[in-house]
């Protein structure tokens, strides 16, 4: 299975989500901001990167942007809430910044996992 970086600044969902993709297999580290998710990358490279939009400290498409400039290949797969505009914006603009795939909240567990394996199968 796959080595997935998640990041959410909600520890709680983090938590879920964890255990969702561990329980499917895969490895995961956590983090809970995009500052926090580019370092655990540069220390152990993921094969999939999924991360929130709306974070403290640096956002989800800054976060896109700057994981685009370390690698080319590494899968993203974005998620929003959207906080008061709602997610569809966001999403689009992650998605032109760079992730492979959006996935608006809330979503099922079996959402996210057909997500993930979406992402990783491109």
């Amino acid at each position: 299975m796959a080595n997935i970086l998640l990041v959410d600044d909600e520890e709680q969902l983090r938590n879920l989500l964890k255990f969702v993709l561990e329980s499917a297999g895969h490895s995961v580290c956590e983090a809970a901001d995009g500052n926090e998710a580019l370092a655990s990358y540069r220390r152990i490279p993921a094969d999939l990167v999924v991360t929130d939009i709306i974070m403290p400290n640096k956002e989800g498409t800054e976060t896109i942007l700057e994981f685009r400039r370390l690698s080319r290949d590494v899968k993203i797969v974005a998620m929003s809430g959207g906080g008061r505009n709602g997610s569809q914006d966001y999403l689009k603009l992650a998605k032109s910044f760079g992730a492979n795939l959006t996935l608006a909240k809330p979503f099922t567990n079996q959402e996210f996992l057909d997500a993930i394996n979406a992402a990783l199968e491109l």
